[in-house]
């Protein structure tokens, strides 16, 4: 695999199915979709996975409204990007997600469905790249992907779910994009495109978050074209990835 600047190209030999956990609709769409679009159209399996529907996330629209129109506008961002199997847990509230067994447990039982070789989330770092605050949720959900990756593959921990017919499925790798010490990247050159739709399908929550905020052009170009230019291509999306 080829470095540049410390940053390893991820051998995308490695992976047919990969699973994707985030804890908001639009998550994914901030970046990650590039790469899942790449990866769908080299005829990999990617299935998403939202631990909440996002209720909390409109100021001007009450939860029971909102949520049913985030997970449209995520569906239809999937959609951008070929994926066609977006799953919403139950259970946990927009906001307020806590890490624990709960959590762990629920994310398990869909690697244990999927069966991935790759496993995608983000980081659950206090804080982003670039010294932004990383949101609770973000930070509980990434963290308990991390725990229930081994979770999955150990039929003593959470019985429950071999007596469901889930045996254990250890997924190979996982790949915690905007990681503080990322270690891989992945070329996205080519799916700029197709990202910059599936985030723009967010459009009322993106409405809600005002005029000022970035545009999905101008906020995936920040996002994807810096690391580009360190690896030395268009877009490039980085992360750390723990075998």
């Amino acid at each position: 695999m080829a470095e540049n600047h410390e940053l390893t190209t991820l051998d995308e030999s490695t992976f047919d199915r990969v699973l994707c956990v985030a804890a908001h609709p639009d998550d994914l769409e901030y970046g990650t979709a590039a790469a899942v679009d790449k990866w769908v159209k080299a005829g990999k399996t990617v299935t998403y996975l939202l631990v909440t529907r996002g209720e909390a996330g409109i100021d001007t629209m009450p939860p029971d409204e909102a949520g049913p129109v985030r997970e449209q506008e995520e569906r239809d961002g999937a959609e951008e990007v070929g994926v066609t199997v977006v799953e919403f847990l139950d259970g946990f509230r927009d906001g307020v997600v806590e890490y624990g067994l709960p959590l762990r447990r629920a994310i398990a039982r869909e690697i244990r469905i999927r069966r991935p070789d790759l496993v995608v989330t983000s980081t659950f770092a206090p804080y982003f790249p670039g010294g932004f605050v990383n949101q609770a949720d973000h930070r509980a959900v990434g963290l308990a992907t991390l725990d229930a990756r081994a979770d999955a593959g150990n039929r003593w921990i959470f019985p429950g779910l071999v007596d469901d017919g889930l045996e254990p499925w250890q997924a190979r790798q996982l790949f915690v994009v905007a990681d503080l010490e990322p270690s891989h990247a992945v070329d996205v050159s080519g799916h700029f495109e197709e990202a910059v739709a599936s985030l723009s399908a967010h459009d009322r929550y993106l409405e809600a978050l005002g005029p000022d905020y970035p545009r999905p052009r101008d906020l995936l170009q920040q996002i994807l074209g810096g690391p580009g230019a360190a690896l030395g291509v268009e877009h490039a999306l980085v992360g750390r990835l723990i075998g």
